[in-house]
């Protein structure tokens, strides 16, 4: 016969087991939790937020962000940008990009600007510009030399384009980031005399000029998706590089 007091020890072992095993599953949930929290911050977002940047859909959510450079799907063939997902910018050119984009809405309630590039740090910009094979002349046209600095590097430069509510770009005539004359916004109308672009692609073009330079911004001859909010002197005047 059993003893009472060794009937009583087996049942304290029995307890103890289920209680370390409800000790393992928790640490083991809070670890878990503690991961993805680590997992959800990006050391790249937090570095532009402390310089005072903004997330110009904190300012207008009806722009959407499609940031080419944090997937594969840009000239590089190589995520630059990593965990970030959101258009950062200094403060002023956020508020002007909004600007643009009521403009837009007025003209066109189904239209939204669409972001692929805000604020770049000059030391992505350097991969960018060791990477392009071509001569320096023909190079300058596409990448800012990063011994000079990028308007982007200062978070006034933007790349964009426009599209419908369904996400549906507006033909342009070329895809972001193409090197080659169809990219051109100074000769649109030889470049449709050759039928390289058709009067809709020049049409949408127009479109997404007038709002931006309705809201201050300016163009560059070589890149139809590129507008600079003021000249990289200016921007360095005000602004620190972001590196």
């Amino acid at each position: 016969m059993i003893k009472p007091f060794i009937i009583l020890l087996i049942c304290l072992g029995l307890f103890s087991c289920r209680d370390l095993s409800k000790k393992t599953v928790n640490e083991h949930v809070t670890m878990e939790i503690v991961k993805q929290t680590q997992d959800s911050t990006c050391s790249l977002e937090d570095t532009l937020i402390n310089r005072g940047l903004v997330n110009v859909q904190s300012i207008d959510p009806r722009i959407k962000v499609n940031l080419r450079y944090s997937s594969i799907n840009n000239f590089l063939r190589t995520d630059m940008y990593g965990c970030l997902n959101k258009a950062y910018f200094q403060n002023e050119t956020a508020h002007k990009l909004a600007q643009a984009q009521e403009y837009l809405t007025v003209i066109d309630s189904n239209l939204s600007l669409l972001i692929w590039n805000g604020v770049r740090p000059r030391s992505i910009q350097r991969q960018m510009w060791n990477s392009l094979d071509m001569p320096f002349k023909e190079k300058v046209r596409y990448v800012s030399n990063p011994k000079n600095g990028s308007i982007h590097n200062y978070g006034c430069a933007v790349d964009l384009t426009i599209c419908e509510q369904d996400g549906k770009l507006l033909d342009m005539g070329s895809d972001f980031d193409y090197f080659g004359p169809a990219a051109n916004t100074n000769r649109e109308y030889m470049l449709m005399t050759d039928s390289i672009l058709n009067f809709i692609q020049f049409d949408n073009r127009k479109l997404l000029r007038t709002v931006m330079i309705r809201a201050g911004f300016s163009t560059i001859s070589s890149e139809w998706w590129h507008f600079n909010w003021m000249s990289r002197y200016e921007a360095s005047r005000k602004y620190a590089i972001i590196e």
